[in-house]
């Protein structure tokens, strides 16, 4: 596209300022001969003469990302010097969001043309800004986090990050937590990090702020290990007004690590319910919507446990048994546990059971966050249960709260004179069978446990279905199922030479499908045997798990 067609647009005003400054000196006589130019980029941004001149330098050099002073001076023709007159220039045009000013690692300012400034110019319109006035407090953390977001990306100053804040704050003061906050007069840096902590406390459930986390809210290593050195003594003033606390772990303190205090979740955010919040817009939850249709197949005895659990938990069903037990002064919860060896089924069974009711999942991977728990496991599963006590407070359907490989939370207990990882998994042990004792809802937990259970917990247990391996027919099926092409006497030998469960069938279900795109060749059953052989290796090769183990 020729310049003369773009003629009249933003980009074509620009230019020509730019064109004709090669000769000139950045003087008033400069501004009368481009002035239609500066008239048109100073109505469109609403800025002066003099701002359009230098934003139209700045555009100039918008393909780099550390502009300086000394540039401008240089495209403008005329001393860096001589532009220390027009400081409050360019920081008009900052604040109007133009341009953005930061620091490098060296302490110097420097400059950048920001995406949406590419943008309004690119599609000839001019920049527009919400007043973002009369927000919920739902709204106002999700602009909390696109500002963290842009100023961790280098889009935005700190400077005009505390700035925008501060706007929006003042425009929602109908808010507790804006008044809240306008009260503890706070400095820039600390109004900002105390920004930062309550947005990751309410949109990502966040309550361990690491120095990693903060760093890049800071334009320089200098301001922040400055920051940081007031983190560290606890002079910060976030500290003395009472506002930010480090962590512990075994009682001890992470010097570290940092979350809000009471103090502050109270005063800055009791108009919501985190975990409400959570709840409403279903954070963490696998929906029933998601969950595909699966065809299981079970022995006899299981499908007709499955079967019936399913009926019990359909949403008519359901209520009207809760409402009986209530009535008889019983405990309402539904605490289920699905035990027996891997690739039976359990966490399949889960997933077709929420669908066929219209429940979704909040899911607990035990194995995975176990190891997270040890220091402050009781704060950490209240705050499962909590959460998923909302859930279900907001939810017509009660979702189904699932731990998945529990089995190091339900076995029998240790002996506390192994240590302190055996007082604190005895800890983790007491406070879930509290839970499952005043559950509301719904929990199901899965286990490849097949012996040593806790008494305890084999009392709060409802329903407890052993999932087996498939018998000879059944696996038949589920080779027919998972290998459609295979004939029946096909399935039949394959079910009889190799007793494998479901998930192992699958795996060579699988293995066939990827040998047979790369080879582009059908799969015969000589070579299925042979994928059974090396699953029947790899199972043998695998160590023990759970609390079948001799460890």
């Amino acid at each position: 596209m020729s310049k003369e067609s773009m003629k009249g647009t933003i980009l074509w005003h620009i230019s020509s300022i730019l064109d004709l400054s090669e000769e000139a000196k950045f003087d008033n006589e400069f501004i009368k001969t481009v002035k239609p130019s500066i008239d048109c980029i100073s109505e469109i941004y609403n800025i002066s003469p003099e701002q359009a001149v230098l934003f139209s330098h700045f555009f100039g050099r918008g393909d780099d990302n550390s502009i300086s002073i000394d540039d401008i001076a240089r495209s403008i023709n005329c001393k860096p010097i001589d532009l220390l007159f027009y400081q409050s220039d360019i920081s008009e045009l900052v604040q109007k969001r133009l341009i953005v000013e930061y620091k490098d690692r060296n302490h110097r300012t420097k400059y950048y043309i920001p995406q949406h400034t590419f943008e309004s110019i690119n599609t000839n319109k001019p920049l527009f800004f919400s007043n973002h006035k009369n927000l919920s407090i739902y709204d106002l953390f999700d602009l909390f986090e696109e500002f963290i977001e842009r100023c961790t990306d280098k889009e935005m100053s700190s400077d005009t990050f505390i700035r925008e804040v501060n706007s929006i704050i003042d425009n929602n003061l109908h808010l507790t937590f804006s008044r809240a906050f306008k009260s503890y007069r706070l400095k820039e840096t600390c109004a900002a990090i105390l920004i930062f902590f309550c947005e990751k406390f309410v949109n990502n459930d966040d309550d361990e702020i690491y120095f990693s986390q903060m760093e890049d809210m800071f334009e320089s290593s200098a301001v922040f290990r400055r920051f940081k050195s007031t983190f560290t003594d606890r002079t910060n003033m976030l500290f003395h007004v009472g506002l930010i606390e480090n962590t512990k772990n075994n009682g001890f303190v992470e010097r570290e690590a940092f979350k809000l205090t009471d103090k502050a979740k109270k005063e800055l955010l009791p108009e919501l319910n985190v975990n409400l919040i959570y709840a409403g817009q279903k954070k963490d939850l696998i929906l029933a919507d998601s969950i595909v249709k699966k065809k299981m197949y079970y022995n006899p005895t299981e499908d007709k446990t499955v079967m019936e659990l399913t009926s019990l938990l359909m949403p008519e069903a359901y209520g009207s048994i809760t409402m009986r037990l209530r009535e008889a002064g019983m405990r309402t919860g539904f605490a289920c546990l699905f035990y027996g060896e891997p690739g039976t089924g359990k966490t399949e069974t889960v997933n077709m059971i929420a669908k066929n009711t219209g429940r979704d999942i909040m899911k607990v991977d035990i194995s995975q966050t176990k190891s997270c728990w040890f220091g402050e496991s009781e704060k950490k599963i209240k705050k499962i249960f909590d959460k998923y006590h909302a859930y279900v407070e907001v939810n017509e359907t009660a979702p189904i709260l699932l731990l998945n490989e529990a089995d190091a939370v339900i076995g029998k207990r240790k002996d506390v004179a192994g240590g302190s990882v055996a007082q604190t998994e005895n800890t983790i042990q007491n406070i879930i069978l509290q839970e499952l004792e005043n559950l509301n809802g719904i929990l199901i937990a899965t286990t490849n446990l097949t012996k040593n259970l806790d008494r305890a917990f084999e009392r709060r247990f409802l329903y407890k279905i052993e999932f087996k391996k498939p018998d000879l027919k059944i696996r038949e099926l589920l080779w027919k199922e998972m290998i459609p092409e295979l004939k029946d006497n096909e399935a039949n030998i394959l079910a009889e030479r190799f007793n494998f469960s479901g998930g192992q069938i699958e795996n060579i279900s699988r293995r066939k499908t990827i040998d047979s795109v790369l080879s582009g060749e059908n799969v015969n059953i000589e070579k299925l045997i042979e994928y059974c052989h090396d699953e029947l290796l790899q199972k043998e090769n695998n160590k023990p798990i759970g609390f079948n183990s001799n460890t």
